[in-house]
């Protein structure tokens, strides 16, 4: 069975984790001073490296497959789950120094759960470590909070993700455009797993080596970046026909009408930041193409329609958006308020 891409380059020590810097740093700091904590809990969106880190630790620590416990608390969420976990604890590793219970989804046990768990963390035995990974860390009880040593994983930005795509794509013998690479990272939803993902399907899906913008949008449904610009620009220039002419397009050909806001909205707001600190540029450089930079430049030196307002009102539009049946129709009616003034 083929491997997925996200299994195949999960990382498999500490230096080949990206994005996580201070959580590896502090992890690493506690395995060589031998000041592990007796509960950890790693808290952070999906496809943000929790169970990857979780398991680079259990390594680092000498504990074999054999010790190490990855239990699903989202299907064993309940009181006798824990107890049995609870039971177990007790006994002494089979060949290592440590038995490590992953948790994941902790945020789903029962409150009768979170208490027999507590039981177990107030008197926890030497020999054992827990790791709770939760994607909702406000439901974790303060009293679980108290006694374990909490890991905020970050989600990954646009540049972390274009280069792991990036770098991805080399090592599977695909060369990859910068602007392909730069929309496979904003579809990615600061998610690793959803980057390796989107990016599988690219490669599963085109005939020959090369991946191109064209590809993404084709193949993903991704809003072409003409469109986007089109949009700016009729923004720019108040030209409401203009802008009405390319909803109807997205509407068309059945573009992802919040994927090309979420498009919209990253280069209207690095216009305004240029206008107001170009110092910026150096930093866009890293993440951009030289066209796309140049366009928003062009933008950014102009007094027109696009303003602190006009961020403001698409925001509000991508909220809409992202709730609405009718999608399109909400961008719509934003444009219309927008522009009609």
């Amino acid at each position: 069975m083929h491997e997925t891409l996200y299994r195949k380059y999960r990382p498999k020590k500490f230096d080949e984790v990206i994005g996580q810097e201070s959580i590896v740093s502090s992890l690493k700091s506690a395995l060589k001073g031998g000041k592990t904590a007796h509960a950890y809990i790693f808290a952070g969106s999906k496809g943000t490296g929790k169970t990857t880190i979780a398991r680079i630790f259990a390594d680092a620590l000498g504990v074999s497959q054999n010790d190490l416990y990855e239990i699903d608390a989202a299907s064993n969420r309940n009181i006798d789950d824990i107890r049995a976990i609870r039971d177990a604890v007790a006994t002494l590793p089979f060949d290592s120094k440590f038995k490590i219970y992953l948790l994941d989804e902790v945020h789903m046990l029962t409150k009768e759960a979170w208490n027999a768990l507590l039981k177990t963390l107030e008197e926890p035995p030497s020999h054992v470590i827990f790791i709770m990974a939760t994607t909702e860390l406000e439901k974790i009880p303060d009293t679980i909070l108290s006694r374990s040593e909490l890991h905020t994983f970050k989600k990954p930005d646009q540049a972390v993700l274009k280069e792991l795509i990036s770098r991805t794509a080399k090592k599977e013998g695909f060369a990859i455009e910068e602007e392909a690479a730069d929309v496979l990272a904003m579809l990615s939803d600061n998610s690793f797993r959803d980057a390796h993902g989107n990016l599988q399907k690219i490669i599963s899906s085109i005939v020959g080596a090369k991946i191109t913008l064209a590809n993404v949008e084709e193949i993903s449904g991704a809003p072409k970046m003409v469109l986007v610009h089109n949009l700016i620009d009729a923004i720019g220039g108040k030209d409401i026909s203009k802008a009405i002419g390319i909803v109807a397009t997205l509407r068309e050909e059945n573009r992802d009408t919040k994927a090309f806001m979420k498009l919209l909205l990253g280069k209207v707001r690095n216009i305004i930041l240029l206008r107001i600190s170009p110092q910026l540029e150096g930093e866009l450089k890293k993440e951009l193409t030289s066209e796309h930079l140049a366009f928003l430049k062009t933008h950014a030196d102009k007094k027109n329609g696009i303003n602190s307002d006009t961020l403001l009102s698409l925001l509000d539009a991508y909220e809409k958006v992202s709730y609405s049946s009718f999608p399109d129709i909400a961008l719509e009616a934003t444009l219309l308020k927008m522009l009609e003034k």
